[in-house]
């Protein structure tokens, strides 16, 4: 069975920085898209960034020169390093990965989130 698990969440302070990263395991033949998501409470779950096994970056406006998305296909891992955090970054965040397993089945599978906080 195909998993993803975050971590690297945590309490910063504002200005401060976190990496959050995303490990894909089970029979896994490729992982197409990655995407980073969050949810504020009382909000919806929100695009923060995305990215293609092989292509160009999506960043939502708000995260834009403060966030960098990547992965490592060889791992099967994701990463989303965060810089310059404010409180309004305070969130859980997602992850997600379209991925082809070795059985032929192809779908998107979620995390189960990992808690920022950004406090002074």
């Amino acid at each position: 069975q195909v998993q993803l698990v975050e971590s690297g969440g945590g309490l910063v302070q504002p200005g401060g920085s976190l990496r959050l990263s995303c490990a894909a395991s089970g029979s896994i033949r490729s992982i197409y898209d990655m995407g980073w998501y969050r949810q504020a409470p009382g909000k919806q779950r929100e695009l923060v960034a995305a990215i293609p096994r092989g292509g160009s970056t999506n960043y939502a406006d708000y995260v834009k020169g403060r966030f960098t998305i990547s992965r490592d296909n060889a791992k099967n891992t994701g990463y989303l390093q965060m810089n310059s955090l404010k409180p309004e970054d305070t969130a859980v965040y997602y992850c997600n990965g379209y991925i082809w397993e070795q059985s032929g089945r192809q779908g998107l599978y979620w995390g189960q989130g990992t808690q920022v906080t950004v406090s002074s």
